[in-house]
């Protein structure tokens, strides 16, 4: 796991630890090619530099965010707002987390990509990648 990543895992408390390391597992063992640092101040994951993935603390739990989440038509992720295209859903404890269900939204995140590593050259434009 990257180090910055662990060290942001290892200042939550114990349960939102296990939360975040499960998360941080399963999405680097799914986006084999992605790159993953911390930005602005949370974990996230790129293709092509591009955001895919991430996760914050929040009041209500550990937010896991998919930046173009709202076109994977996933009933179980929350969609946040009309301009951006993301979508989260929350956890409070490891075993709300359905792997196969994020296996499945981490795949479509491979599929389904709004091009936001450019969205500030676009004045707030987003466009599809795929």
């Amino acid at each position: 796991m990257n180090l910055e990543i662990q060290t942001y895992n290892n200042k939550q408390t114990a349960v939102d630890k296990e939360i975040c390391n499960l998360l941080a597992t399963i999405i680097n063992h799914e986006l084999t090619e992605a790159e993953s640092k911390i930005w602005h101040a949370h974990p996230v994951w790129f293709l092509n530099g591009n955001p895919i993935v991430g996760y914050s603390k929040q009041k209500a739990g550990i937010r896991l965010m998919f930046w173009s989440g709202a076109d994977f038509e996933e009933e179980e992720l929350n969609v946040l707002g009309k301009k951006f295209k993301d979508a989260s859903i929350f956890y409070s404890t490891t075993s709300q987390v359905e792997e196969s269900n994020l296996k499945r939204w981490l795949q479509k995140s491979k599929e389904i990509q709004w091009d936001y590593k450019n969205i500030v050259k676009r004045k707030g434009q987003l466009d599809r990648l795929k």
